[in-house]
């Protein structure tokens, strides 16, 4: 399945209008990464959004985005990250699958549809 979707690295999905929701056990994994408290992180690098906490947006992007285009917090980064493009709520939607691939170069040129579905329910079964 790599030759339907390979990580080109490219940022891409790191810029927009926000960011994913991070669970209490990633907000500790990446504030010790950080070598920063809970508390820290929260205050420099999130945005509460009702009961949701959220990386800060910057300049249009993550703040986590470094200037070398790669994520600094690559080795910790929240599952949301981890998982995307490859994102369950493709399935069923074909219009929002077109939209993604044709904004990440990850996806190779010839990827089909059903392809990249069979490869989401994989992923998802053994908890990728």
């Amino acid at each position: 399945m790599e030759e339907i979707f390979s990580c080109k690295c490219c940022g891409h999905c790191c810029h927009g209008t926000s960011t994913v929701s991070m669970t209490p056990e990633e907000q500790e994994r990446i504030a010790s990464f950080l070598n920063l408290t809970k508390e820290q992180l929260l205050e420099k690098f999130c945005v509460v959004k009702d009961s949701r906490v959220e990386m800060q947006i910057v300049d249009g992007h993550c703040i986590f985005y470094g200037e070398d285009g790669l994520c600094k917090i690559h080795d910790v980064k929240p599952f949301q990250c981890r998982r995307w493009p490859l994102h369950p709520g493709i399935l069923g939607d074909e219009a929002a699958w077109r939209a993604i691939k044709a904004d990440c170069p990850g996806f190779d040129e010839y990827a089909e549809y059903e392809d990249v579905c069979r490869l989401v329910k994989e992923r998802a079964e053994v908890g990728c």
